[in-house]
């Protein structure tokens, strides 16, 4: 059974933070059951087919005789969800139900934009530039709830042991598209997916695990849709731009802050064609917003101390005095609240990217991919192959270029090794004063890839030094020759 499951969990995990996460879990998993239970207990003869809210299949769902109730409540026989008939004129789709005997009509997934389409849900695209047609919303947005913090739902199935012990990896994933990481992210992940938590009317960590094991931990599937669309809808910048059309590998290349400008691009695309010259080639726009806020305050903080001129070149010469300024830099970057401050901002932008982008791969006929990213946008590319790692039928990351990656380089970089088919190369130089200063005083002394280097003795992950070609962050694309 599924709480068995989830309670024996912790005893075959090693990491205390794990472990935690699973005791937790278990806990709500029983109250969920406990609540559900009495609902499994009085079902009728009655059935509907149709789209479930709860697992985003199309399933039989079988009427509750039990008095008391002001709505009809069934339950979908495949997740088992409590599910109420959509309010939606001439809608068939079914409804979460909140818990209790005394619930207001809702309505369903589609009318609530949770998911752009039922039936489209497993839907794929041959060319990744056409991917924003997967997104796009069947049904308007009657609930008038498009943000990601108005939360998700799902059934009280039974789930096996696999589906458990995969559920805090999703429940962290998603839970970094609010900006959490490590416990908090998947302890926030898993109550999202669950509806919220159960004091508020959801069904908690608990039920996030249901989700995971009900819809499926697949990015391809409806998982991958949610998780995807959210994000589109809340970055109005996120677009796909083709460059060249190409055979072969398709080469995916993102940026970081100040460096979204026509120059700095025209660096990255020569070095990219120059190491693929027969490949498709995209670029990835991402968080415009996030980016120059973050800009504006390394601008900013650099007038003020005379070093502008780095600041706007962001650090192309690794002068000492630039370098020091962009200590000062950092530490304005750390001097404002941790939900309002830029830099903080960003890097969570970056990491939600990262998920989304995995999703929409997830979602395209390719067997394979290249992902080649600098500074944040390295940091969103080693997001999306270790996310695109979760899922078996994902296409694969055959290749990662991350340079002068804006990543913090203590922690276990295993799922981003065995997500790679081929290499994970990563560029580095002592010279970057960015990530020296900057990054470091942000980050409270963590040590980025981009200046230290992964330092892994998993074999796909290569190191480069480049310390002898780059000066600075924004000279990697001019000055090194991809592997």
């Amino acid at each position: 059974m599924g709480l068995r499951s989830a309670r024996e969990a912790p005893r075959r995990l090693k990491s205390p933070e794990r472990k935690a996460s699973h005791q937790k879990q278990a806990k709500e998993f029983a109250k969920t059951v406990t609540r559900i239970a009495p609902l499994a207990d009085s079902l009728g003869d009655e059935i509907k087919n149709a789209w479930c809210s709860g697992c985003f299949v199309l399933a039989d769902h079988r009427i509750v005789n039990r008095s008391g109730m002001s709505v009809p409540t069934y339950l979908c026989q495949s997740c088992g969800t409590p599910t109420l008939s959509c309010i939606a004129p001439e809608c068939g789709y079914m409804a979460r139900r909140e818990h209790g005997t005394v619930r207001i009509p809702r309505f369903c997934s589609e009318h609530r934009h949770e998911i752009p389409s039922f039936e489209r849900a497993h839907d794929r695209v041959d060319d990744i530039v056409d991917s924003a047609t997967l997104y796009e919303f069947d049904e308007r947005n009657l609930a008038r709830l498009s943000k990601l913090a108005a939360g998700l739902g799902v059934g009280a199935g039974v789930v096996a042991s696999g589906g458990i012990l995969a559920a805090p990896a999703i429940g962290g994933a998603i839970g970094s598209l609010a900006g959490y990481s490590g416990a908090a992210a998947a302890s926030y992940g898993l109550a999202f997916l669950g509806g919220g938590s159960i004091a508020a009317g959801g069904l908690g960590m608990a039920g996030g695990t249901y989700v995971v094991a009900a819809a499926g931990a697949a990015l391809g599937g409806a998982m991958g849709s949610i998780v995807t669309s959210a994000y589109v809808g809340e970055d109005s910048s996120f677009r796909i731009e083709k460059v060249r059309d190409g055979s072969g590998t398709p080469v995916l290349v993102a940026r970081g802050f100040m460096t979204e400008n026509d120059g700095g691009w025209a660096a990255a695309m020569r070095a990219v064609s120059q190491r693929y010259p027969d490949a498709p080639i995209y670029k990835i726009h991402w968080g415009s917003k996030e980016l120059k806020n973050l800009a504006k305050v390394v601008v900013s903080g650099a007038r003020g101390h005379g070093a502008t001129k780095a600041a706007v070149g962001f650090a192309a010469s690794a002068s000492k005095v630039a370098a020091k300024k962009l200590s000062v830099i950092g530490s304005a970057l750390t001097s404002s609240e941790l939900a309002k401050n830029p830099w903080h901002t960003a890097v969570s932008r970056a990491d939600r990217t990262g998920v989304a982008l995995a999703g929409i791969i997830a979602r395209t006929t390719a067997n394979d991919y290249i992902l080649v990213g600098h500074s944040l946008g390295a940091r969103v590319m080693l997001t999306a192959a270790q996310m695109l790692g979760t899922d078996p039928d994902a296409p694969d990351v055959q290749t990662l270029h991350v340079l002068g990656a804006a990543q913090g380089r203590k922690r276990d970089w295993r799922p981003l090794n065995d997500a790679a088919t081929g290499a994970v190369h990563n560029y580095w130089s002592t010279n970057d004063a960015v990530l020296k200063y900057a990054f470091q005083t942000a980050q409270a002394g963590s040590k980025p890839l981009g200046l230290y280097g992964f330092d892994s003795k998993w074999p796909k992950i290569k190191d480069h030094e480049v310390s002898n070609q780059v000066d600075g962050h924004s000279q990697y694309f001019s000055n090194v020759k991809l592997k």
